[in-house]
């Protein structure tokens, strides 16, 4: 198999093997994926690629659309050429021409790093309420089976410790007008506009708030940590924390995050929203970087601890992050597999395979 494919292929078989007969759900309907070259929608094409290939059921058509403005072309380029994926870049805020009846519908087009959203604060905002509409308004239109709107933890803002764990009913601790204010307030406005179309039109729209997934495919240049460690391993570079390392994330493993966007949109009730991450370990940025630093292993890495050239590096970025995920653990048959030292290991290799 080309380089870095093994670890992603290795995802996808653990992902198919989680869902409840996923080829007669899907077989001969047509799913559009938004933000189809990103980091967490190029695994749901990869899965539903997978699925076609098992040849169980009628084939299932994918529509990969993005605009490539944070997206990656060669995420998704083994897949050229095939008759059951095809990919469209465009902007998800803009009319687009459809051929043919879309059967489920998931929205993950979004800016979603810090560096890219801070840079690009008005697409941002755009694609997560113009964009998050207008796939609404398609869902009505065709009838659509199923909608799901990939969300953030970030609509929690910085969560008082009595809220942490987060549940889905906290409302959140959130700047309106700070740097970071661009993608919160729209994906929590995104979230009104999915809660008001269930309520409203009953279009079977469901939500998914994501915590810290992780994992092949990311951009080096993402700006967030675990791209910023796997650039250190693989340059063996000083491992570098813009912060005094304390402030705390549960970190979830890509198949974990898709194994549960895949239950939500098969069974999730319209209107609902779902926080996916891991609440098994909590753990600090430093202790994050010390765990970094085992998997990649000798010579062993420097940690060091510098001050940001950017004054708002870390203005209204939350203390405590994790999910509480009694609501679905409740729904569904799931639990997180991959553990935080597996999780960095499988990405790290995934890397040193073919180097983002």
């Amino acid at each position: 198999m080309p380089g870095g494919r093994s670890v992603i292929a290795e995802d996808v078989e653990r992902i198919l093997q989680d869902l409840p007969d996923p080829a007669r759900t899907l077989a001969g309907t047509t799913v559009l994926i938004t933000g189809g070259a990103g980091f967490l929608c190029s695994y749901l094409v990869e899965t539903l690629a997978a699925l076609n290939d098992r040849g169980s059921a009628a084939p299932c058509r994918v529509l990969a659309l993005d605009n490539l403005l944070t997206g990656v072309p060669r995420r998704l380029a083994h897949l050229a050429g095939r008759s059951d994926v095809v990919f469209l870049e465009h902007d998800v805020t803009r009319p687009f021409p459809v051929e043919g009846r879309i059967d489920w519908i998931i929205h993950g087009a979004s800016i979603a790093s810090p560096t890219f959203y801070r840079r690009h604060p008005l697409e941002t905002i755009d694609a997560n309420v113009s964009g998050t509409r207008r796939m609404l308004d398609l869902a009505r239109e065709q009838g659509a089976r199923g909608i799901l709107c990939l969300s953030s933890s970030e609509i929690y803002g910085d969560p008082d410790a009595a809220s942490i764990p987060t549940p889905e009913s906290y409302h959140g601790n959130v700047s309106c007008t700070g740097p970071r204010a661009c993608y919160d307030e729209s994906k929590r406005l995104s979230e009104t506009l999915c809660a008001t179309y269930a309520r409203t039109f009953a279009t079977p729209v469901k939500v998914v708030r994501p915590f810290n997934v992780y994992g092949p495919g990311q951009r080096l240049d993402d700006g967030r940590i675990i791209p910023d460690l796997m650039t250190a391993a693989l340059g063996r570079k000083p491992i570098v924390l813009f912060s005094d390392g304390r402030a705390t994330r549960a970190y979830c493993y890509v198949s974990d995050a898709v194994r549960a966007i895949w239950h939500i949109l098969f069974g999730g009730a319209a209107g609902e929203a779902f926080n996916v991450g891991n609440d098994q370990r909590e753990t600090s940025v430093r202790d994050l970087a010390e765990t970094l630093r085992a998997v990649a292993g000798p010579p062993e890495l420097v940690i060091e601890h510098r001050t940001s050239a950017d004054q708002h590096y870390l203005t209204d970025n939350p203390q405590r992050r994790c999910p509480d995920l009694r609501k679905l653990r409740a729904h569904f048959p799931w639990r997180p597999q991959i553990s935080l030292a597996d999780g960095l290991e499988r990405t790290l290799r995934s890397y040193r395979e073919q180097p983002a």
